[in-house]
């Protein structure tokens, strides 16, 4: 029988959950203090991300591992954004005291797998345990520059190109896959097809549960000259239309360079509608120099344009030139089918 935390209390799940963990490799001192220590090359970045089950995730769908590579990989993808290497993440969780401890040691190790996988070297370098009525889990992200100036949202150019690397639309695609066949009328969530909807779609359901962000083109955009960086999370329309506002520029994204780059993605078909309004494919949107070379990875989508002065027009996006407005995931105006 598969104990729960409140039989076990912390001491005991905190030692299995450890166990499950590698270390990071910028860990001078690591989980057992009141806190671990972290050597760095140059400046660092850290980030904050907290996922909540009901909003953010559904344990009908989620299993343990991949719940934790999504934590991982959610607050990783930040870290390049910036054009830094992850180091180490600090992970807190909080859970309803019948949850079973193998949940937790899951999650521990899908966070490790996708440490390794995605940023080789990073590791969990400590957190906190708690009780709530729902498992609650806030993560922490922290990354060096090694030397390198931060890449911002501000930086984008007129004339700079507008290149984007990682899935695109595949997680929304997903997302609306798992309502249509994963959840009863009521929009309760419910494991009994998916099953058949992984074998199904693959892609589409993978990008969702356990997306895969090109962690490492991050430093590698920096290396190439980006202008301006962010990650990809609520959807393409409105993280390009923050970057442009925070640019003072127009972002014009360019229908046939999504389609030919984006429009089919691991075998499955992907249309622009979920390219511009998906979230949660974590991939990273950057600007460069129109005379610089687009790192490995990187396709181009758009052209970073000035504002007319002639018109009341404001920094934002445009679709071949055309007004657009940005939609995709808000956690306070919009909510998920049966959320």
């Amino acid at each position: 029988m598969n104990a729960t935390v409140g039989e076990l209390g912390e001491r005991e799940v905190l030692a299995r959950v450890l166990a499950r963990l590698s270390p990071s490799a910028s860990a001078r001192l690591g989980p057992g203090d009141d806190c671990a220590v972290l050597g760095f090359e140059g400046d660092a970045v850290v980030t904050t991300d907290t996922m909540i089950e009901g909003p953010d995730f559904r344990l009908a769908w989620h299993d343990g591992f991949e719940l934790g590579w999504k934590l991982a990989a959610t607050n990783l993808s930040d870290v390049a954004a910036m054009g830094a290497r992850p180091t180490a993440l600090t992970v807190a969780l909080a859970v309803p005291h019948e949850t079973p401890v193998d949940l937790l040691e899951r999650i521990a190790r899908g966070l490790d797998a996708a440490c390794r996988q995605l940023a080789p070297g990073c590791g969990v370098i400590g957190g906190d345990l708690g009780r709530a009525p729902v498992v609650t889990a806030s993560v922490t992200a922290l990354g060096d520059l090694e030397g390198r100036p931060p890449v911002t949202r501000s930086g984008a150019r007129p004339g700079d190109r507008v290149a984007y690397a990682g899935q695109l639309g595949l997680a929304g695609l997903g997302l609306s896959l798992l309502f249509a066949e994963a959840a009863d009328p009521d929009g309760t969530a419910h494991s009994r097809s998916l099953p058949a909807l992984r074998r199904a779609y693959p892609a589409a359901v993978a990008a969702q549960l356990a997306p895969e962000p090109p962690i490492a083109l991050g430093a590698a955009a920096a290396d190439a000259g980006a202008t301006a960086m962010m990650d990809v999370s609520d959807s393409l329309s409105i993280d390009a239309d923050r970057l442009a506002r925070a640019s003072g520029v127009t972002v014009d994204l360019d229908a046939l360079l999504l389609e030919r780059g984006f429009g089919v993605q691991h075998g499955a078909a992907v249309p622009i509608g979920a390219m511009l309004t998906g979230g949660e494919d974590h991939g990273l949107l950057a600007t460069f120099p129109a005379s610089a070379a687009l790192p490995h990875g990187f396709l181009p989508i758009g052209a970073v344009r000035d504002i007319d002065s002639g018109s009341a027009a404001a920094p934002g996006i445009r679709l071949d030139g055309g007004a657009l407005d940005p939609a995709g995931w808000d956690p306070y105006t919009v909510r998920p089918p049966g959320s």
